[in-house]
């Protein structure tokens, strides 16, 4: 996998595992932002509120650096650390996981609660359509009206996203490209006369 690619999943999936009567339904769902998380975290939580236990992990942004795991009341580590472990060792993120145990009256161990957790987080990855994203970075450019085609030759050629523009005295533009391709749109950019980037 390059440098500006990340694997995440496009749709909400589903798996089930079954551990001596103790029930695991695992849903992973593609998610951007912590507030994302929380507010997923909140509505299974409603919808489970007769499980044991709602335990999760995640993974954010396409470092890999921001991540949580939780056990939810299971001993620790048995639960939200098998479930980041799968989200790991499938190279997946911008995803969470939650894995809702309903207890069948036989416990299972920490051995047991570990494998279970894994295999139900295995599952709903199974289940899942695992995507390739890019890395895309952004930039702003502002330029004087008569180099617009100029500048349009140039996004023509590109192909960056336009996310906005508008056109007052400076006309102003708002491009989203793959991160490896940046450099070349700017250097391209940068030789457009009157054309200055607007610095975040």
């Amino acid at each position: 996998m390059s440098e500006d690619t990340y694997k995440t999943i496009a749709v909400p999936s589903e798996g089930i595992y079954t551990e001596k009567r103790s029930k695991f339904i695992a849903i992973a769902l593609p998610v951007r932002t912590v507030e994302e998380v929380k507010a997923h975290l909140e509505t299974y939580q409603k919808k489970y509120y007769d499980a044991r236990h709602v335990c999760y992990a995640y993974m954010l942004g396409h470092e890999r650096k921001d991540f949580r795991a939780n056990d939810n009341g299971e001993p620790s580590g048995t639960a939200g650390k098998p479930i980041l472990g799968q989200i790991n060792s499938n190279g997946l993120t911008d995803i969470l996981i939650v894995v809702v145990r309903y207890f069948g009256g036989i416990k299972l161990g920490t051995s047991g609660l570990i494998v279970a957790y894994k295999a139900a987080a295995a599952e709903a990855i199974a289940a899942a359509t695992v995507i390739e994203k890019t890395v895309d970075e952004t930039v702003t450019v502002l330029f004087e009206y008569p180099f617009m085609n100029d500048v349009m030759r140039i996004v023509k050629e590109e192909e960056p996203e336009m996310l906005e523009q508008s056109y007052d005295m400076d006309c102003r533009m708002t491009l989203r490209i793959r991160k490896s391709a940046m450099p070349k749109l700017r250097a391209r950019l940068e030789k457009v006369e009157t054309l200055r980037f607007e610095e975040v």
